[in-house]
């Protein structure tokens, strides 16, 4: 019961914030409903059922999509890491095989040179790379 109060009160706050509070909590329901997930320090996060090859196959084609030219691949250990540029932006993302058939996506998207993190670019690379996977497995 306090739960639901609580939150009533929350949206009897945000309803001053007109448009504002409805674009903020629609924004954060789409990402959560993508499976994406965001730390604090402004890394993003996707499990992907997929195989790691065919997720850096994706990977690759969202960031030519998105511009993005790619600096350095490498395999290691556990998959792939990607090192990508756009503008001010060093993109770094990682691709760890957790088993045959799922793999682990995590973007950092650094911006400038004081240790600024760009989720909103983290997270749009994760979702462009899930479209492209998507439409692959739609042509099978």
């Amino acid at each position: 019961m306090q739960r639901a109060a609580f939150m009533v009160i929350g949206l009897l706050a945000f309803g001053g914030l007109g448009g504002c509070a409805t674009a903020a909590l629609t924004a954060g329901s789409m990402a959560t409903s993508a499976g994406i997930n965001h730390t604090l320090n402004g890394i993003t996060y996707k499990t992907f059922v997929t195989p790691v090859d065919d997720l850096r196959t994706a990977t690759l084609a969202a960031l030519d999509k998105m511009d993005m030219s790619v600096t350095d691949i490498k395999e290691v250990k556990a998959g792939w890491e990607i090192k990508a540029k756009a503008y001010d932006r060093i993109i770094e993302i990682e691709l760890e095989a957790l088993t045959r058939r799922s793999t682990r996506m995590r973007v950092v998207a650094n911006q400038g040179k004081f240790f600024l993190k760009d989720a909103a670019t983290a997270t749009e690379i994760i979702i462009q790379t899930a479209e492209t996977l998507d439409r692959t497995v739609a042509k099978k």
